[in-house]
């Protein structure tokens, strides 16, 4: 039995994983979906007073349970296998078969607005105004135009501050908010994508302090989250939903590219091949004739709505599961 529960909690890391490297899905989404959502709130808020507490009572064991270390174990095992999958694995499907890749993850994060409604026991004026409050700030943030990002290391601290609240907010993505910093393309692509091929020093030195950033972020924001699920557990699962509801303009499967990255000339900034733009920072969303018309490109419209299909069926099969366990 022990086995079967430490693969499953493989497999949800390794979904929040390859999550986290996809701009506009959260890996928070992915948690709430699973059923592991608030156990993980509950173990990311002990690294702190709680942890040394238990280390002062019963040592390393002590301090083990006290965040309960076998869970975050297992999911950061699958997290990390999730991230470089998505690195490569997810980062070419997006290249390849774009509409469809997003058409899955849009379905995906319709039905679990759903699936959060469905958790929130009654609803009220303040929880609808909640709801609004999230759906605004969460699209507003997708229609931001990205910053100029910094190589430097307080600011990819900060950056790891901020994004690592995707792993605890549904419907916020990390990788977008980096894309938001300017920062996705230089921690994403060249600095993760070149440890995992080179380990060269520099690249390590970056991403520790980047993952220094992440854990200084979790250790604030999960308390608070704690603290309004103990209290406002109805309100903040509305604000919640919000985000996720907001977050959706950001991957609507057939958009057009607006803005790019350019050079100190005005030059668009090419990638390697010397032919497609390196970054996009702004795209609209477009109709799929127009996006096989104005673009020349195969909007996959079929296996776009059967990966739809399929984003909505993996919650609902989730949900039917969680509530399987819990009876």
């Amino acid at each position: 039995m022990k086995e079967q529960k430490s693969i499953g909690l493989i497999l949800k890391g390794a979904a929040m994983g390859m999550a986290e490297v996809i701009p506009g899905v959260s890996g928070g989404t992915i948690a709430f979906i699973t059923g592991i959502y608030e156990q993980l709130l509950h173990s990311i808020k002990a690294i702190g007073p709680e942890l040394f507490n238990g280390f002062k009572e019963t040592g390393i064991k002590g301090a083990w349970e006290a965040i309960n270390g076998r869970f975050l174990l297992f999911l950061g095992i699958g997290m990390v296998f999730g991230i470089i999958v998505g690195v490569f694995g997810i980062s070419y499907l997006l290249e390849t078969f774009p509409p469809a890749v997003w058409a899955f993850f849009f379905g995906l994060i319709l039905a679990s607005v759903i699936y959060i409604g469905k958790q929130i026991n009654s609803w009220g004026i303040l929880q609808i105004v909640a709801l609004i409050i999230g759906t605004i700030v969460a699209y507003f943030l997708t229609t931001a135009l990205p910053a100029e990002g910094s190589t430097s290391y307080f600011y990819v601290f900060i950056c790891g501050m901020i994004a690592i609240s995707a792993l605890i907010l549904p419907g916020i993505s990390g990788s977008f908010i980096l894309l938001l910093m300017g920062m996705y393309s230089y921690i994403v692509q060249d600095t993760l994508k070149g440890l995992l091929s080179t380990f060269a020093m520099d690249k390590i030195m970056t991403m520790a302090v980047f993952a220094l950033g992440c854990l200084t972020g979790l250790a604030t924001i999960s308390r608070l989250l704690s603290w309004t699920f103990n209290n406002y557990k109805n309100t903040t699962l509305a604000i919640l939903a919000g985000f996720m509801l907001g977050s959706l303009n950001k991957i609507w499967p057939w958009r057009k590219a607006t803005e790019w990255l350019r050079d100190s000339n005005g030059s668009i900034i090419l990638d390697d091949d010397g032919l497609t733009a390196k970054k996009i920072l702004s795209e609209i969303n477009i109709s799929p004739s127009a996006y096989s018309q104005e673009l020349q490109l195969d909007n996959y419209l079929v296996f776009s709505i059967i990966a739809f299909i399929i984003g909505i069926a993996i919650v609902f099969i989730l949900d039917r599961g969680n509530q399987s366990n819990q009876t």
